[in-house]
């Protein structure tokens, strides 16, 4: 036993009382408490907290060991000495670093001031393949595709492939949809093929530890949710011209018949507003700018008498009544055609 029990009596108010008082051997420290360990992902951390004591006010540090078994044999490593945080990080820098991954492992903590040791605090035995907490994966990334999706990222942690593995599983919906589940892939790319085009998916993605040897399976966690809109492939793209181009072809008949209305319902204003004014002549315009000039004489001597104009009329028969009305010379044959002027 850490400590000793010493009964002592007392007489208070005529009422004798027995008490158990505690006294810690000189070559004791109370042991830590509450240890936990912490196995996320590659992170391999024991925390605790330290024992109570009354009115030491020397410092106290902290050995910690790990022991695993191999077999029948028990081997005793030491992590962290005369540390005076309560906490001992075993995470590894590299795979051959930190705690053994395959086998059973236990850890103990105990304090230390000065010349005082405290009893060893020992965490029960675990396995580290059994007992991990996978994490979601990492650096998850996304290109939308002609009605699909690829996925690319990263595994939770570096393990050793001879050993173990991951597998993956991505967790799909259209949105507000039925969620759907594709897996198992042991690749860090998957496509999700059959998509609706241009339609918006959600998605998510886990990583499964799997322990080649026992065929153990530890489920992570799922990554967070990302939302994405899928492309057109080609018969969509096809589609979509051939009705932007219908729609176009509508739309303009649509003006065009609309314009054709127009034009015939309003002939008239519309001919009003697109007929050219009278003009005057170039002559004209130069007289009455300048009326000194003899363009007036100019014109008349240029007009010819060829360019009147005359035209021929000859009367070639007449009706009865007005056969026997007309002038004796009008009927004569010998008469020639009359002719006028015209204008």
């Amino acid at each position: 036993s850490p400590s000793t029990c010493l009964w002592a009596l007392h007489t208070r108010f005529g009422v004798c009382a027995c008490e158990c008082v505690h006294v810690y051997s000189r070559s004791q420290l109370p042991a830590p408490r509450n240890p936990k360990i912490r196995l996320y992902n590659n992170e391999q951390v024991l925390r605790w907290e330290p024992g109570s004591l009354s009115n030491d006010t020397r410092p106290v540090v902290y050995q910690v060991q790990f022991t695993f078994r191999w077999y029948d044999t028990d081997d005793i490593g030491v992590n962290c000495m005369n540390v005076t945080k309560t906490e001992c990080n075993f995470t590894p820098s590299s795979l051959s670093e930190g705690l053994p991954l395959f086998f059973n492992v236990s850890l103990r903590v105990r304090a230390k001031a000065q010349d005082l040791v405290s009893p060893w605090l020992t965490v029960p035995w675990f396995l580290y393949y059994w007992n991990v907490t996978v994490g979601p994966p990492e650096n998850v990334w996304v290109t939308p595709g002609e009605g699909s999706l690829i996925v690319r990222f990263s595994s939770p942690f570096d393990i050793p492939a001879s050993k173990a593995t991951f597998q993956y599983y991505v967790h799909y919906w259209e949105k507000a949809g039925i969620q759907k589940v594709e897996g198992p892939f042991r690749s860090n790319s998957i496509v999700l093929n059959g998509l609706k085009p241009l339609r918006e998916y959600c998605l998510q993605v886990r990583a499964h530890l799997i322990w080649t040897h026992y065929n153990i399976s530890r489920p992570g966690h799922l990554s967070n949710v990302s939302c994405y809109e899928t492309t057109m492939d080609a018969t969509t793209r096809l589609q979509q011209v051939i009705v932007i181009a219908v729609g176009i072809f509508l739309l303009l008949s649509a003006l065009a018949g609309a314009c054709f209305f127009l034009v015939l319902r309003y002939k008239g204003l519309v001919k009003y507003w697109f007929h050219s004014p009278p003009s005057i002549p170039s002559q004209i315009e130069e007289y009455l700018k300048d009326p000194s000039q003899p363009i007036l004489e100019a014109l008349d001597k240029d007009t010819s008498p060829t360019d009147d104009a005359w035209d021929s009329v000859s009367v070639i028969s007449f009706a009865e009544k007005d056969r026997e009305a007309a002038p004796q010379s009008t009927l004569n044959p010998n008469s020639g055609p009359v002719c006028q002027p015209v204008g």
